[in-house]
């Protein structure tokens, strides 16, 4: 049994740090800026669909991150989770986050955890190529998942999606939010408040923080150039999270299954590109 722990929560937004060629706060990046992301969300993404081809009942999740990291290596690149520190965090452990089932987030690839079938797990890499991050994960279904666990993958990358569908250059923050949790919380999820998604570029954190939860036409607004994530995590039960002894895993409080999606997408003139989409998506 995985012995939980009651600590404050250190949201995936990470430290407020400053990125690309600008002193803003939320850079915005030249073209040639822009390219780099695209090529670090590209490698995100093709590492996803080899994560994709492999996994499946029988993978451990110390599999997966060993394949993560043999990928992204042979790309060129490097790990950003790997060693990473949070507020004081222990340095992360893995090449990758593997969160099964109840695992809401930076759950901790572990040789002893195979995966089985009727489990959901969410593979959350980062590659940092050329000094660009890209960041990307899916929640997979492992064999034959439950209705509920299905219908919750489906909806949470709906949500996502919703959310994603809000950005143009001059909407706001709070346009994200309120998609996403109108949306889940007429399907009768609840939207997890203790994380969020993140400004990215240079650095692997930046602002904004992009709660996944709020109302709309409040927040910063949104300028063509800024780079960031959109990554719901939504539960089945209720939305508050625990962190378990080792700082990082976190865990519904009330052993209910979350599911997240995630993509990095850039603002630009006309809507939004999403870096890290799939062709298949």
């Amino acid at each position: 049994m995985r012995m939980k722990k009651n600590k404050k929560k250190a949201r995936s937004g990470g430290r407020a740090s400053r990125g690309g060629r600008s002193k803003s706060p939320c850079p915005i990046l030249s073209p040639e800026e822009a390219d780099g992301m695209r090529a670090a969300g590209r490698l995100a993404c093709e590492i996803l669909d080899v994560v994709a081809e492999m996994i499946g009942p029988g993978v451990t999740t110390a599999a997966v991150d060993q394949a993560v990291d043999e990928m992204t290596r042979s790309a060129g690149a490097t790990s950003a989770p790997y060693g990473y520190v949070n507020h004081g965090t222990p340095p992360f452990p893995g090449h990758c986050c593997t969160s099964v089932n109840d695992v809401v987030c930076h759950g901790i690839p572990d040789e002893g955890r195979a995966l089985r079938e009727g489990d959901i797990v969410n593979v959350d890499v980062t590659p940092l190529l050329n000094g660009w991050h890209g960041d990307s994960s899916r929640t997979f279904m492992i064999g034959d998942v439950s209705p509920v666990a299905r219908r919750l993958v489906k909806d949470t990358w709906h949500a996502m999606w919703l959310g994603i569908r809000t950005v143009k250059d001059g909407s706001r923050v709070g346009d994200i939010g309120h998609a996403i949790q109108t949306f889940a919380e007429a399907q009768g999820y609840e939207v997890v408040r203790e994380f969020t998604g993140h400004g990215t570029g240079r650095v692997f954190h930046t602002p904004p923080s992009i709660l996944h939860y709020g109302t709309p036409g409040t927040g910063m607004h949104l300028r063509a150039g800024m780079t960031f994530t959109i990554e719901p995590m939504i539960n089945l039960g209720h939305w508050k999270t625990d962190i378990l002894d080792d700082g990082w895993t976190a865990v519904t409080v009330d052993g209910k299954l979350s599911a997240q999606w995630e993509h990095t997408i850039l603002v630009t003139e006309d809507g939004v590109e999403v870096l890290t989409r799939s062709q298949d998506e």
